[in-house]
């Protein structure tokens, strides 16, 4: 007996990739059928006041047509889809969507819970992307690669960068401070140890591991490691408590001339307070990946600063997340084809 499963990819999300990690995770118990979504080409759906849609966010794809590709199959394999409760109810045979991201925000979890239906994700899936994108991150800010880029494109050669008053200071002699020690965190921790840098880490609700405790990273409190770090990278969920953790008292709290590095989420940050300690010369630089608006403003302002590097979102973006969350999302359809319990349940 063949599960048939509606897989519903899009142009990073392979959903040949998805076809490929489930057939050779449940040879011929499935048979699936595929589409692809536009994204990213196309800007995914980031409101939550769509008609029909409250409460999602992050999503892509026609209800009609996302009810339509999985017609009667009892899996569904997606990255962007939205399910809505209506949706739901449309779909009576459905009974499990594994979802390959870190938090299922394109799904209404009231509504599959009320539909008895099993939502699983793929926690982790970019988590040594993000943490190798963060490194990049920071040596781009604190060493003046983006104001040398940003000059030879505009054709002026700046010698000036040279100066030991501009020039940045290495790693092996700089203090980060990594606030949130989870997927992310723990492993931009890892990576900043071969640097030879001080790391505090400040988290509330996890411990350090064995190897960095023995390895001198210190766990701090916020207060300390704000006061303390020459770099600050943010790595938390965006909670009620962790919503603008970095406002205006925050910044005045670091030190004079330290970098703020967000690949995490926009709304963990104040960017109008951010915008001000930058242009006042309270902090040296920022290094932003993610914002409160997506796609930015071409107006923002924080766009037009010299010291600040910008990329729009794109951390987690390397061809090993696609195969981890892949590789996963076929895990937990092969369990629940087995009937045994699945892995990571939201």
């Amino acid at each position: 007996m063949t599960t048939e499963v509606a897989i519903i990819g899009d142009r990073f999300m392979l959903s040949a990739m998805f076809e490929e990690a489930l057939q050779e995770a449940c040879g011929g118990a499935v048979v699936c059928r595929s589409i692809d979504l536009p994204w990213p080409d196309e800007p995914m759906e980031h409101g939550y006041a769509k008609a029909g849609m409250d409460g999602l966010k992050e999503y892509m794809g026609e209800p009609d047509d996302v009810i339509g590709h999985v017609g009667a199959a009892p899996v569904l394999v997606t990255h962007l889809a939205p399910l809505s409760a209506s949706m739901f109810a449309a779909m009576p045979d459905l009974r499990l969507v594994a979802v390959s991201r870190g938090g299922p925000v394109n799904i209404d979890m009231a509504a599959a819970a009320g539909q008895g239906v099993t939502v699983v994700n793929t926690p982790g899936r970019n988590a040594s992307a993000v943490a190798e994108f963060t490194i990049g991150a920071i040596i781009a800010e604190t060493r003046n690669i983006t104001k040398g880029h940003d000059a030879l494109r505009r054709g002026e050669y700046r010698g000036d960068l040279y100066r030991a008053d501009v020039t940045g200071k290495e790693l092996s002699e700089m203090t980060v401070g990594v606030i949130g020690y989870g997927n992310v965190g723990t492993k931009v921790v890892r990576l900043l140890r071969a640097f030879g840098c001080r790391v505090l880490v400040a988290d509330p609700y996890v411990q350090l591991s064995p190897d960095d405790a023995a390895g001198g990273v210190i766990m701090a409190g916020l207060d300390q490691l704000l006061a303390e770090s020459d770099v600050v990278t943010l790595h938390p969920r965006v909670t009620e408590e962790t919503r603008g953790m970095l406002d205006a008292g925050a910044f005045a709290a670091m030190k004079p001339e330290a970098v703020v590095i967000n690949t995490a989420r926009g709304p963990l940050m104040d960017y109008d307070a951010l915008y001000e300690a930058l242009t006042t010369g309270r902090l040296r630089g920022a290094m932003l990946e993610t914002f409160s608006i997506e796609p930015t403003p071409p107006d923002w302002p924080l766009l037009q600063l010299p010291n600040v590097t910008l990329t729009p979102h794109i951390a987690g973006a390397s061809v090993k997340t696609v195969r981890i969350a892949a590789t996963k999302a076929a895990e937990e359809v092969r369990r629940w084809i087995a009937g045994e319990p699945p892995l990571n349940p939201c």
